[in-house]
């Protein structure tokens, strides 16, 4: 727990425990498997030295959490950000196992990150910082062990300078059988096309699916957008070409409205010229950032950083449905108030599925020696996410449960079933 302005606020670990417990409660989870999954396989801290561009030597820290892998690898991404820390990484991972597992993939789930503003560092001290920690890491990592993939503030670039150092510490005969080591990598690299669309198509398809099942379209639907990096603009992107209207967007350094609709591909244009941020953008006028949720729409789609909807806020917002692009943006309490409102809440582990689903599409192209077309990889990106995407509402109307709880329900229920067949060594 932490305390904000003399208030007490949640952690996303407790966030993730509670959605977990609530979870196994429901099912009766077997309670030796409940132990098991209640905890972290591995948890690692690295403290490593890097030389600046001054030639002064920072020790900085990061973390790399291995939450399960009884359905296989592990695999989750690295984010770079003041605010990564032992506690929200242990919570990523165990969020990581509950998404793969929904998606049907061969994969656990792990998190991993380091506390750094990467801001603050040029692009070669970023090189320095990224392939230290790789090298750091070591074993503790591999294309059958433990898969990272982009997060907050990481790219392609990173995930090129992860591949090539963990290659490089191969011998030269088995170099190429280590390239999906890293998932996320740049198109012409290893990388897989249409990979860096990959999470935000994922929301945009279940926001689709979910009005088509209640006989509707997107034409004409209102969005406010709250980040606006990869997996916002893309989300966005997707859905005006089907007609909806984005009248609002926020970031760190500010929210912008246009009741009339914002052109998502001159915000995107003018947000790379200033190093990612909607500030000053001409197409919209400036808010309040306090009113953000508040403002009536169809969609809200929260895809910055995780507690951003909490009991402090949640009765303001006036949304039809919220698409978690981010990782745990509501609070158990404020998802609590959301429901009572009769707000329809599209979890995380199913809304921003779409990026591991890529990246295990990824992953396969790399082990196989294959190579997609752009048009071949949107369609099982689609394919998979869409079974996930029904698995899910069928359970919700059988139980008449929200869709949370249903996601969760048939993640944790699939690695049940996988230790019940496995057992317990020894």
């Amino acid at each position: 727990m932490t305390t904000i302005k003399g208030a007490t606020k949640k952690s996303m670990l407790d966030n993730v425990m509670q959605q977990f417990n609530k979870t196994a409660d429901s099912i009766n989870l077997n309670p030796n498997i409940r132990k098991i999954l209640s905890v972290t396989n591995n948890e690692i801290t690295i403290n490593f030295p890097v030389k600046m561009d001054n030639g002064e030597v920072r020790v900085l820290t990061g973390y790399r959490v291995q939450h399960n892998n009884a359905l296989g690898p592990y695999k989750g991404g690295l984010r770079y950000h003041p605010s990564v820390d032992a506690e929200d990484t242990k919570a990523l991972a165990m969020w990581m196992t509950w998404k793969t597992s929904l998606a049907g993939l061969p994969y656990g789930g792990a998190k991993g990150g380091i506390q750094i503003d990467p801001k603050e560092f040029s692009i070669q001290e970023l090189e320095r910082i990224t392939r230290r920690f790789t090298y750091a890491l070591g074993e503790n990592i591999g294309p059958e062990h433990d898969i990272p993939a982009p997060d907050v503030n990481t790219n392609e670039q990173t995930m090129a300078w992860m591949a090539d150092t963990f290659m490089s510490t191969k011998p030269s005969s088995e170099r190429s059988r280590n390239q999906h080591v890293v998932t996320g990598k740049p198109f012409g690299s290893g990388g897989l096309e249409g990979r860096n669309r990959s999470t935000g198509y994922g929301v945009y398809l279940t926001i689709k699916l979910l009005y088509k099942s209640r006989g509707e379209s997107l034409q004409g639907k209102k969005s406010i957008v709250q980040g606006f990096g990869n997996v916002g603009y893309w989300a966005s992107h997707f859905l005006s070409q089907d007609g909806a209207i984005m009248i609002a967007v926020q970031d760190a350094q500010a929210t912008i409205v246009n009741e009339n609709g914002i052109a998502v591909q001159a915000l995107f244009d003018h947000s790379k010229a200033v190093n990612g941020s909607v500030k000053g953008f001409v197409g919209a006028k400036e808010m309040n950032s306090d009113l953000f949720f508040a403002l009536p729409c169809d969609v809200l789609i929260p895809a910055a950083l995780g507690n951003q909807i909490t009991e402090e806020n949640a009765y303001s917002v006036k949304a039809d449905v919220i698409a978690e692009g981010a990782n745990g943006p509501i609070d158990t309490e404020g998802e609590q108030i959301l429901l009572r409102n009769g707000i329809t809440i599209i979890p995380d582990i199913l809304c921003n599925s779409g990026g591991v689903i890529g990246s295990y599409f990824e992953w396969l192209q790399n082990r196989n020696g294959e190579l997609w077309s752009l048009e071949e990889v949107m369609q099982k990106i689609d394919k998979k996410l869409s079974e996930a995407f029904y698995k899910v509402e069928g359970f919700v109307e059988e139980g008449e449960i929200d869709w949370r709880t249903a996601a969760y329900i048939l993640a944790i229920t699939r690695i049940e079933i996988a230790y019940n067949h496995r057992g317990i060594f020894p």
